[in-house]
């Protein structure tokens, strides 16, 4: 049900034992097959082995790459082809089926609401939350003309560049990473936003142009996180996750998707967050809900204790009160795309 990984550029472990030496392995991991999909699984692949001595021998952890709707259709807007699970559906179905033992996802790609019996009880060291400015024509984002091209699929970074300057222009960008930047070469646009954090990933740091503040431009809920999730009731690989998981990114990554939920994760409207601990014991949670011709954006900031507990009561609260100011019918307006679904 699998085919063999071969390491992509920026992944440490490289150690892909071939189908024919190892005939079961102890734990499936399935995965996109996108680079930075790759990288991932890989990341997870050599902490598994570091972590826990029984996985250490070659072949114990194979990766299996697993094509999900969002990899197959490249030439439409996310949000024609469906919203929720475009990137992990797939996934779903070999890890509820047996077929994968674990399931390694981008956070920002995982709906508010799990399918079937599976739990997510671990999230990786997160990553720089920050979106990256790349461009072979300007300088920064301030230096972008009227009337500038920008690439992206990503409703949010849509309706947050066009606050900015209504007059730029943003098409649909689809493709990986490596895709996109070669687009930039190639002059199909002016200019593209990529998370830093896959970037980094995948040592490609040297095309960034400009880091953005996230007060320029607010990250999407759970961007630069890496979830893996297994079944319910598999202790086996509950604890090994358990022995992975970073405690101060899943509370971080538990109150944004707090805040998704409260303002519907199936609604298709831009919304951005970024819950972070701004100082020992100190949560801070920033958030938005905006129109995608970004003419109208609803901001809020809320504060407190940095607990998983206060962190959903936060998410909660400020989803509560930005549906409070926007009203239903703004968010049943928006016709665009499901939160911040970006290949």
């Amino acid at each position: 049900c699998c085919r063999a990984a071969l390491a992509p550029r920026g992944a440490a472990p490289r150690r892909v034992a071939a189908r024919a030496e190892v005939a079961t392995a102890t734990v499936k991991i399935g995965t996109r097959g996108s680079p930075l999909a790759l990288a991932q699984a890989f990341m997870t692949r050599e902490l598994l082995q570091t972590t826990f001595s029984e996985l250490s021998e070659e072949g114990a952890v194979e990766i299996c790459i697993i094509k999900t709707t969002g990899d197959k259709v490249l030439n439409q807007p996310l949000a024609d082809i469906g919203g929720k699970g475009l990137f992990t559906r797939e996934i779903d179905d070999a890890l509820l089926d047996g077929r994968v033992d674990i399931a390694v996802h981008s956070m920002k790609d995982v709906p508010t609401y799990l399918a079937g019996a599976q739990i997510l009880p671990c999230n990786l060291p997160r990553e720089d939350v920050r979106d990256a400015f790349i461009s072979d024509k300007y300088g920064s984002l301030a230096e972008l003309p009227d009337g500038a091209v920008i690439g992206s699929a990503s409703l949010r970074r849509q309706s947050q560049l066009l606050a900015m300057n209504p007059t730029w222009k943003v098409v649909n960008f689809r493709g990986n990473v490596q895709s996109r930047l070669r687009k930039i070469k190639e002059g199909v646009v002016d200019a593209t936003l990529l998370a830093n954090a896959g970037l980094k990933r995948l040592d490609l740091t040297e095309n960034i142009t400009q880091l953005l503040g996230t007060e320029e431009m607010l990250p999407a809920v759970a961007q630069g996180a890496i979830g893996i999730a297994c079944r319910e009731g598999d202790d086996t690989m509950a604890n090994y996750l358990a022995g992975l998981n970073h405690e101060e990114t899943r509370i971080a990554v538990a109150g944004e998707r707090e805040f998704l939920r409260g303002l519907d994760g199936s609604c298709r409207t831009p919304i951005a967050g970024h819950c972070f601990q701004s100082e020992p014991g100190k949560l801070t949670f920033n958030g938005l809900v905006a129109s995608v011709d970004g003419k109208t954006i609803y901001r809020i900031s809320r504060e407190g204790t940095w607990c998983e507990e206060d962190a959903l009561k936060v998410g909660a609260d400020a989803a509560a009160a930005l549906k409070a100011e926007a009203g239903d019918e703004f968010l049943d307006w928006q016709t665009a795309g499901f939160a911040d679904l970006t290949a």
